[in-house]
């Protein structure tokens, strides 16, 4: 009896213990878990304040121009020769002079300038385009805009928000006193004197006046020689093949279907190939480089179709030639100065035949790493958009070169740097001066090249002429007052950058050494379509994008696509068109003013009196009475092509 009483109090302590045991345990391993939150919080503050100082996932190009059209870059002073295919951002001038016009994309956006034109892009990023519209007449055609989306056309008299999807134009007169604008589909807000007007689809409105606004409605004029040419060009847009393999969003497809053809190419899908190339040409030798804020050095592409196949994708050699290959089509693609890989351009190499920079287009599959300075998440997004690969293989990459501080990635096996010619040198001077690569390559031998440091960065500082790039210096420029004069804006543009030597001098003459990629939390993917994710992952199927494996030699992985129908953009994955119309305009930044120079911010909005509101309703009244009855059928023949009707002439000066 005694023995089971002793047996009994030794269960019962071994039991007690056991769970005093457990709860200590338990409640040690809440405390780390709370620990380990508050560690994790900070970095994932850091990382999502870190994302809103990424550069911009998209930019604009100057894809055509005719006449003389001149180019200033931000911060500068100097005017130069537009060159085609040069990316433009934030700051950046462009002026069409007399019987001149140009063609500007961004996006799916196309912004067309008339003769003795001015135009700066105050505002460009993922969601803003703020354009300050001096002189001269802009016509826009926006064919997509999400809830955050901002377009905004500032003159020295009124702002003008594009609200919808749709075709707009601006006239701002000679003196700077009187806008006009024009909207033939879509509808517009304009800010100015004191007050808001709406103009809506088959309106145009005038505005003369600063302070106090004479504001007028009437019917859409006469077709003239700009309406023409920009109608014409849309329609070839609406006609675009390529629509059907990468989204409308990518700026720079509108032009590769006049210059080369689809074929689906095994183990990479559907991918693209320039029609006529001379002989040696590769990928990123037909350009030069510039050094563009605030990514850094920007490859510029030479052919008319070189803006989307150097700034998204990647290159595969099949066969005998080169393939763009685009990858997931997702809304909108994160657009990057040049998707390649340097070699020998770190401090202290040279080559045999002296001090170069050389480089080779990155293969479907293979990270690319900036070299400017971006967030954790960034680098995730800019592969997953531009080619088909994992999220882990985009980390080992990472973690291998920018975690462990490895300036150089040897230790991967790039596809291209062994394809003969594949890989371009020039001289440091030829790079930095920003000289024609193709007149200045470097003779290395491949096995130099092929024993070479690769890396993600290049050790070049940027001097005036990076900056200003291949454009030769021109007399033409806009007029001095057109170039001082201020306009109205109901967003507040950031201030405009400093000269280039001003910013090395501040740097101590390391500004590109500066702009490193600095390790950041955990990233989360890109929004990719539901095919490109499970493509990423999936098995390969007979129709869709496979992951990345070198194909075998052969002209027989190639057949030409069939003639597909163009797809409309809803199809891409983007939501319909939000009327917002009834949104108040939104303030940018936190400052109570302006910091540009240029711009003095619109007058608050007051409430109408009653008479003003009857003012507005008898003017709209009017305007809606004369509209013809059958204004679609005649809106419809406007568009048609210049041989229905005899066009007028442009006259940019005094408005339409």
């Amino acid at each position: 009896m005694n023995t089971h009483k002793l047996w009994a109090w030794i269960v019962l302590l071994a039991s007690f213990a056991f769970v005093l045991q457990l709860s200590t345990t338990a409640r040690a391993q809440d405390d780390g878990q709370d620990q380990n939150q508050v560690q994790n919080q900070e970095p994932n503050q850091d990382q999502d304040q870190d994302q809103t100082q990424d550069p911009p996932g998209r930019v604009a190009r100057l894809n055509f121009s005719q006449g003389s059209i001149s180019f200033r870059p931000a911060g500068e002073d100097d005017w130069v020769a537009g060159v085609p295919n040069r990316p433009m951002v934030s700051g950046d001038d462009l002026w069409a002079d007399e019987d001149s016009r140009a063609e500007v994309h961004v996006g799916s956006a196309a912004i067309r300038l008339g003769a003795k034109t001015g135009i700066t892009f105050l505002t460009l990023d993922d969601h803003t385009t703020q354009i300050r519209l001096a002189e001269g007449s802009l016509i826009v055609r926006v064919r997509h805009v999400d809830d955050d989306d901002s377009y905004e056309i500032d003159t020295p008299n009124i702002a003008f928000s594009l609200l919808q999807p749709g075709e707009y134009r601006v006239d701002v007169s000679e003196d700077g006193s009187q806008s006009i604008t024009t909207v033939w589909h879509g509808r517009g807000r304009v800010t100015g004197g004191g007050f808001n007007y709406t103009v809506v689809a088959n309106q145009s409105a005038t505005f003369t006046g600063s302070d106090h606004l004479d504001y007028e409605v009437a019917q859409l004029p006469d077709r003239d020689d700009l309406d023409t040419w920009a109608f014409e060009r849309d329609d070839r847009e609406d006609r675009a093949d390529s629509a059907n393999y990468v989204s409308r969003e990518m700026t720079g497809y509108e032009d590769l279907d006049e210059y080369g053809d689809w074929s689906y190419v095994a183990g990479y899908g559907p991918c693209w190939r320039p029609r006529a190339v001379v002989i040696g040409w590769a990928p990123y030798r037909f350009g030069h480089w510039a050094f563009i804020g605030p990514w850094g050095w920007t490859w510029v592409e030479d052919e008319p179709w070189g803006f989307a196949p150097f700034h998204y994708g990647r290159w595969a050699f099949v066969g005998a030639g080169w393939f763009w290959v685009p990858g997931p089509v997702v809304v909108r693609p994160i657009w990057a100065p040049a998707l390649v890989a340097f070699v020998g351009g770190g401090p202290g190499f040279r080559f045999s035949a002296g001090v170069g920079v050389g480089w080779f287009p990155l293969a479907p599959g293979e990270v690319y790493l900036p070299g400017y300075r971006v967030s954790r998440a960034y680098v995730n997004n800019v592969n997953l958009t531009n080619t088909m690969v994992s999220v882990t293989k985009v980390t080992n990459v990472y973690n291998t070169v920018i975690v462990n501080r490895s300036t150089t990635v040897n230790r991967i096996t790039y596809v291209n740097q062994r394809v003969n010619n594949g890989v371009t040198v020039v001289s440091h001077d030829a790079f930095v001066n920003a000289r024609p690569v193709a007149q200045n390559v470097m003779r290395v031998d491949s096995r130099e090249l092929a024993a070479a440091p690769v890396s993600h960065v290049v050790a070049a500082e940027p001097i005036h002429a990076s900056v200003t790039g291949a454009g030769r210096p021109v007399s033409v420029r806009p007029p001095a007052v057109v170039i001082s004069r201020p306009v109205v804006a109901v967003r507040t543009p950031p201030p405009l950058p400093r000269p280039i030597e001003q910013r090395q001098a501040q740097a101590g003459g390391r500004l590109n050494q500066q702009a490193l990629v600095r390790p950041m939390g955990a990233a989360q993917s890109a929004p990719v379509n539901a095919a490109a994710r499970s493509a990423s992952t999936a098995t390969p199927t007979k129709d869709g994008f496979r992951p990345f494996t070198q194909p075998n030699s052969g002209n027989n992985q190639v057949r030409p696509m069939p003639n597909a129908q163009p797809r409309v953009y809803e199809q891409q994955g983007t939501p319909q068109p939000v009327n917002r119309g009834t949104q108040q305009p939104q303030y940018r930044g936190t400052q109570p003013g302006p910091t540009h120079p240029l711009v003095r911010p619109a007058p608050p909005v007051q409430e109408r009196s009653p008479q003003q509101e009857q003012q507005q309703e008898q003017k709209f009244n009017q305007w809606h009475q004369e509209r013809p009855a059958s204004r679609p059928q005649q809106q419809q023949q406007q568009r048609e092509p210049p041989h229905s009707s005899p066009p007028k002439q442009e006259s940019p000066k005094k408005g339409r």
